[in-house]
This record gives structure tokens, C-alpha cells and sequence, in this order.
């Protein structure tokens, strides 16, 4: 089971990100100015991140965000989403997981809803 306390969001720009636990970025895009090797990824899970027309149709229009929410757990529960998320969980139930993300606004991304949406896998 995934401990809710076990997964937090966090971006990737931040001074310091916490050391501890299974660090993975959820975005489809690669973060502009980071530099692979500055990152210390665990794994880069492209599977979980919403598809490129959801992301783009969305773009970041807090008046879309609940119909966003909803088309991007449509796509987590089917295709490889699934199996990646069946993963993520499994982690969390056993460490800390730490969504990395680029995303500006933590609150109403995609990295977000995954925490959601994990959190409620592991219930």
C-alpha cells in the first residue's frame, strides 16, 4: 500500500531536493536548462505523463484543470500508464517517492494529479 505521506511533488528547479527515496520525472518533456547529470533520477517515467494533446489542449488554464484532471485519470488507468502507476505504488508502499516535475504551478499539474491518483491506487 502506498503510505500518502510517501509521495510528494517537487520541482525540478528547487534549490534543494530532498536526497531520500525513489526520484522519478513525470514529465513527457525533458526540463529546459537542467542538465541530465544534475538531475540524480531514479528513472524518467515518461508513461505517466499526460499525452501530448491532453498536455497541449490543457496548457495550464486553471479553468480547465478539473477536465484535465479527469482526461489525464482516463489515460492513467489504460495502457502502459497503468502498469507504470501499479509500479509507482508498489515503490511508495516501501520508500518515499518524490514526483519530479518542471511544471510552475505544482498545484494544478499533471505531477499532481499522479500524486492523487497514486495515493488513491494504494488505498
Amino acid at each position: 500500500m502506498a503510505d500518502a505521506s510517501n509521495i510528494e511533488v517537487h520541482r525540478v528547479y528547487e534549490d534543494h531536493l530532498p536526497d531520500a527515496g525513489h526520484r522519478v520525472l513525470v514529465d513527457r518533456l525533458w526540463p529546459r536548462g537542467v542538465a541530465k547529470a544534475d538531475l540524480h533520477l531514479d528513472e524518467w517515467c515518461k508513461d505517466v505523463a499526460p499525452s501530448t494533446d491532453l498536455r497541449r489542449w490543457y496548457g495550464h488554464d486553471p479553468d480547465r484543470f478539473e477536465e484535465f484532471a479527469g482526461r489525464y485519470r482516463d489515460e492513467l488507468a489504460a495502457g502502459p500508464a497503468s502498469e507504470a502507476v501499479a509500479r509507482l505504488v508498489a515503490i511508495a508502499g516501501s520508500r518515499p517517492l518524490l514526483l519530479l516535475t518542471a511544471t510552475r504551478a505544482v498545484e494544478i499539474s499533471g505531477a499532481e494529479v499522479l500524486r492523487r491518483h497514486l495515493e488513491q491506487q494504494g488505498r
